[in-house]
Protein backbone atom coordinates (compact mmCIF):
# COMPACT_ATOMS: atom_id res chain seq x y z
CA UNK A 1 0.00 0.00 0.00
CA UNK A 2 1.34 3.42 -0.94
CA UNK A 3 1.72 6.16 1.64
CA UNK A 4 -1.10 8.09 0.01
CA UNK A 5 -3.42 5.08 0.38
CA UNK A 6 -2.45 4.44 4.00
CA UNK A 7 -5.02 4.98 6.76
CA UNK A 8 -4.02 8.10 8.67
CA UNK A 9 -4.28 8.19 12.44
CA UNK A 10 -4.41 10.62 15.35
CA UNK A 11 -3.57 9.02 18.72
CA UNK A 12 -5.22 10.56 21.80
CA UNK A 13 -4.13 9.40 25.26
CA UNK A 14 -2.86 11.18 28.35
CA UNK A 15 -0.07 8.62 28.93
CA UNK A 16 3.06 9.22 26.81
CA UNK A 17 4.09 5.57 27.10
CA UNK A 18 0.75 4.45 25.65
CA UNK A 19 1.03 6.96 22.80
CA UNK A 20 4.58 5.84 22.04
CA UNK A 21 3.52 2.20 22.07
CA UNK A 22 0.60 2.78 19.73
CA UNK A 23 2.67 4.93 17.39
CA UNK A 24 5.39 2.27 17.21
CA UNK A 25 2.83 -0.47 16.63
CA UNK A 26 1.09 1.29 13.76
CA UNK A 27 4.21 2.71 12.13
CA UNK A 28 5.74 -0.77 12.00
CA UNK A 29 2.67 -2.15 10.21
CA UNK A 30 1.95 -1.58 6.51
CA UNK A 31 -1.07 0.49 5.59
CA UNK A 32 -1.04 2.97 8.46
CA UNK A 33 0.42 6.44 8.99
CA UNK A 34 0.36 8.31 12.31
CA UNK A 35 -0.17 12.04 11.74
CA UNK A 36 0.03 13.21 15.33
CA UNK A 37 -0.67 12.72 19.02
CA UNK A 38 -2.80 14.53 21.60
CA UNK A 39 -2.81 14.21 25.38
CA UNK A 40 -6.43 15.26 25.97
CA UNK A 41 -9.74 15.89 24.27
CA UNK A 42 -9.22 19.60 23.69
CA UNK A 43 -5.95 18.96 21.84
CA UNK A 44 -7.64 16.15 19.92
CA UNK A 45 -10.34 18.42 18.52
CA UNK A 46 -7.78 21.03 17.52
CA UNK A 47 -5.40 18.54 15.88
CA UNK A 48 -8.23 16.74 14.11
CA UNK A 49 -9.17 20.01 12.43
CA UNK A 50 -5.56 20.69 11.45
CA UNK A 51 -4.49 17.19 10.38
CA UNK A 52 -7.76 15.69 9.08
CA UNK A 53 -6.97 12.04 9.97
CA UNK A 54 -9.05 9.09 8.78
CA UNK A 55 -9.31 7.57 12.25
CA UNK A 56 -8.84 8.93 15.77
CA UNK A 57 -7.83 6.47 18.49
CA UNK A 58 -9.47 8.08 21.53
CA UNK A 59 -8.95 7.40 25.22
CA UNK A 60 -11.84 8.45 27.48
CA UNK A 61 -10.67 9.65 30.89
CA UNK A 62 -8.01 12.33 30.44
CA UNK A 63 -7.14 15.38 32.56
CA UNK A 64 -7.76 18.60 30.69
CA UNK A 65 -10.58 17.26 28.53
CA UNK A 66 -12.22 13.82 28.34
CA UNK A 67 -12.83 11.70 25.28
CA UNK A 68 -16.63 11.70 25.28
CA UNK A 69 -16.83 15.47 25.09
CA UNK A 70 -14.18 15.55 22.37
CA UNK A 71 -16.21 13.00 20.38
CA UNK A 72 -19.31 15.10 20.82
CA UNK A 73 -17.47 18.21 19.62
CA UNK A 74 -16.03 16.38 16.62
CA UNK A 75 -19.52 15.19 15.73
CA UNK A 76 -20.96 18.69 16.18
CA UNK A 77 -18.37 20.26 13.89
CA UNK A 78 -18.78 17.58 11.22
CA UNK A 79 -15.24 16.20 11.42
CA UNK A 80 -14.53 13.59 8.75
CA UNK A 81 -12.51 11.35 11.07
CA UNK A 82 -14.00 8.19 12.50
CA UNK A 83 -13.45 7.86 16.25
CA UNK A 84 -12.39 4.50 17.65
CA UNK A 85 -12.43 4.53 21.44
CA UNK A 86 -9.49 2.64 22.95
CA UNK A 87 -9.71 2.55 26.73
CA UNK A 88 -9.44 0.40 29.83
CA UNK A 89 -13.01 1.26 30.91
CA UNK A 90 -16.08 -0.73 29.86
CA UNK A 91 -18.68 0.45 32.38
CA UNK A 92 -22.08 1.71 31.25
CA UNK A 93 -21.18 5.25 32.33
CA UNK A 94 -18.26 5.18 29.88
CA UNK A 95 -19.56 3.02 27.05
CA UNK A 96 -23.01 4.43 26.38
CA UNK A 97 -22.10 8.15 26.38
CA UNK A 98 -19.18 7.48 23.99
CA UNK A 99 -21.39 5.62 21.52
CA UNK A 100 -24.18 8.18 21.85
CA UNK A 101 -21.66 10.99 21.24
CA UNK A 102 -20.75 9.50 17.87
CA UNK A 103 -17.91 7.00 18.33
CA UNK A 104 -17.67 4.52 15.45
CA UNK A 105 -16.15 1.80 17.62
CA UNK A 106 -15.16 0.90 21.15
CA UNK A 107 -12.27 -1.40 22.06
CA UNK A 108 -10.47 -2.18 25.28
CA UNK A 109 -6.72 -1.72 25.57
CA UNK A 110 -6.15 -5.42 26.10
CA UNK A 111 -7.26 -6.14 22.53
CA UNK A 112 -4.67 -8.11 20.47
CA UNK A 113 -2.78 -6.00 17.94
CA UNK A 114 -4.32 -7.81 14.95
CA UNK A 115 -7.77 -7.08 16.34
CA UNK A 116 -6.81 -3.43 16.79
CA UNK A 117 -5.49 -3.20 13.21
CA UNK A 118 -8.69 -4.78 11.88
CA UNK A 119 -10.79 -2.41 13.98
CA UNK A 120 -8.99 0.65 12.61
CA UNK A 121 -9.48 -0.58 9.04
CA UNK A 122 -13.17 -1.20 9.73
CA UNK A 123 -13.58 2.22 11.38
CA UNK A 124 -11.93 3.91 8.39
CA UNK A 125 -14.58 2.27 6.21
CA UNK A 126 -17.33 3.53 8.51
CA UNK A 127 -18.16 0.15 10.03
CA UNK A 128 -18.98 -0.17 13.72
CA UNK A 129 -16.52 -2.16 15.83
CA UNK A 130 -17.27 -3.18 19.41
CA UNK A 131 -15.40 -5.43 21.80
CA UNK A 132 -17.55 -8.39 22.91
CA UNK A 133 -17.87 -7.01 26.46
CA UNK A 134 -19.04 -3.63 25.18
CA UNK A 135 -21.45 -5.19 22.68
CA UNK A 136 -23.05 -7.19 25.51
CA UNK A 137 -23.46 -4.04 27.60
CA UNK A 138 -25.13 -2.16 24.76
CA UNK A 139 -27.55 -5.00 24.07
CA UNK A 140 -28.38 -5.18 27.79
CA UNK A 141 -28.91 -1.42 27.98
CA UNK A 142 -31.25 -1.50 24.99
CA UNK A 143 -33.29 -4.36 26.45
CA UNK A 144 -33.49 -2.96 29.99
CA UNK A 145 -36.36 -0.49 30.59
CA UNK A 146 -35.38 2.89 31.96
CA UNK A 147 -35.57 3.11 35.73
CA UNK A 148 -38.36 5.28 37.18
CA UNK A 149 -37.17 8.85 37.34
CA UNK A 150 -34.19 8.37 35.04
CA UNK A 151 -35.95 10.06 32.13
CA UNK A 152 -36.50 13.20 34.20
CA UNK A 153 -32.77 14.01 34.15
CA UNK A 154 -31.32 15.64 31.06
CA UNK A 155 -28.34 14.06 29.33
CA UNK A 156 -26.05 16.73 30.77
CA UNK A 157 -27.47 16.26 34.27
CA UNK A 158 -26.77 12.52 34.01
CA UNK A 159 -23.21 13.32 32.92
CA UNK A 160 -22.73 15.59 35.93
CA UNK A 161 -24.23 12.97 38.22
CA UNK A 162 -21.94 10.23 36.86
CA UNK A 163 -18.90 12.42 37.51
CA UNK A 164 -20.14 13.26 41.00
CA UNK A 165 -20.43 9.51 41.66
CA UNK A 166 -16.75 9.16 40.78
CA UNK A 167 -15.83 11.77 43.39
CA UNK A 168 -15.10 14.50 40.85
CA UNK A 169 -15.06 18.06 42.20
CA UNK A 170 -17.13 20.87 40.67
CA UNK A 171 -13.98 22.42 39.22
CA UNK A 172 -12.94 19.12 37.63
CA UNK A 173 -16.46 18.55 36.29
CA UNK A 174 -16.41 22.01 34.72
CA UNK A 175 -13.10 21.25 33.02
CA UNK A 176 -14.24 17.80 31.91
CA UNK A 177 -17.50 19.07 30.39
CA UNK A 178 -16.12 22.37 29.03
CA UNK A 179 -18.56 24.41 31.11
CA UNK A 180 -18.26 26.91 33.97
CA UNK A 181 -18.39 25.97 37.65
CA UNK A 182 -21.52 28.09 37.95
CA UNK A 183 -23.19 25.95 35.29
CA UNK A 184 -22.12 22.80 37.15
CA UNK A 185 -23.78 24.15 40.30
CA UNK A 186 -26.93 24.92 38.32
CA UNK A 187 -27.08 21.36 36.99
CA UNK A 188 -26.57 20.02 40.52
CA UNK A 189 -29.38 22.20 41.86
CA UNK A 190 -31.73 20.92 39.16
CA UNK A 191 -30.88 17.25 39.62
CA UNK A 192 -31.13 17.56 43.43
CA UNK A 193 -34.66 18.90 42.97
CA UNK A 194 -35.59 16.15 40.51
CA UNK A 195 -34.23 13.41 42.76
CA UNK A 196 -35.66 14.96 45.92
CA UNK A 197 -32.31 15.21 47.71
CA UNK A 198 -30.20 17.96 49.26
CA UNK A 199 -26.58 16.97 48.69
CA UNK A 200 -24.12 15.07 46.47
CA UNK A 201 -24.01 11.90 48.57
CA UNK A 202 -27.78 11.59 48.69
CA UNK A 203 -28.00 12.23 44.95
CA UNK A 204 -25.56 9.42 44.19
CA UNK A 205 -27.25 7.02 46.61
CA UNK A 206 -30.70 7.78 45.21
CA UNK A 207 -29.45 7.45 41.64
CA UNK A 208 -28.06 4.00 42.36
CA UNK A 209 -31.29 2.97 44.14
CA UNK A 210 -33.34 4.00 41.13
CA UNK A 211 -30.94 2.41 38.65
CA UNK A 212 -30.05 5.72 37.00
CA UNK A 213 -26.35 5.04 37.54
CA UNK A 214 -26.59 1.33 36.79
Amino acid sequence: MTEDAAITLLIVDDHPVVRDGLRGMFESAPGFRVLGEASNGVEAVSLAAALDPDVILMDLRMPGGGGVHAIRELTRTGARAKVLVLTTYDTDSDTLPAIEAGATGYLLKDAPRDELFAAVRAAAEGRTVLSPAVASRLVSAIRTPRAPGSDTLSAREREVLALVAKGTSNREIARELFISEATVKTHLTHLYAKLGVKDRAAAVATAYERGILG
